[in-house]
């Protein structure tokens, strides 16, 4: 699915125009990205967290050449899925079969 698609679904469900729907599901990403940035996490109770995880810095190759590169330190955004999500997924994909 992509968002074009998540965007008709959510306004579908919602009873919401697609610019409306599209409003909200950018506000959610941008109030995601805006937390992380500010250092915070984002939980939804039975869905998952949304954080950020800190990456060392360390040595890697290069594939051409085999030659040591330093790879620097980093953060990166992460999500963990809740419990409740991830036994919806399974039944889903299990009921499927």
């Amino acid at each position: 699915m992509n968002k074009a698609e998540l965007v008709d679904q959510i306004a579908k469900d919602a009873g919401i125009t697609k610019a409306q729907a599209t409003e909200a599901l950018n506000s959610f990403t941008n109030t995601v990205i805006n937390s992380l940035s500010g250092g915070d996490s984002v939980t939804l109770v039975g869905f998952g967290t949304f954080s950020v995880s800190e990456r060392a810095a360390r040595d890697g190759r290069n594939p051409q050449t085999g030659e040591v590169i330093k790879i620097k330190a980093t953060s990166v955004p992460k999500f963990k899925a809740g419990k409740e999500f991830t036994t919806q997924v399974a039944a889903k994909k299990t009921s499927k079969k």
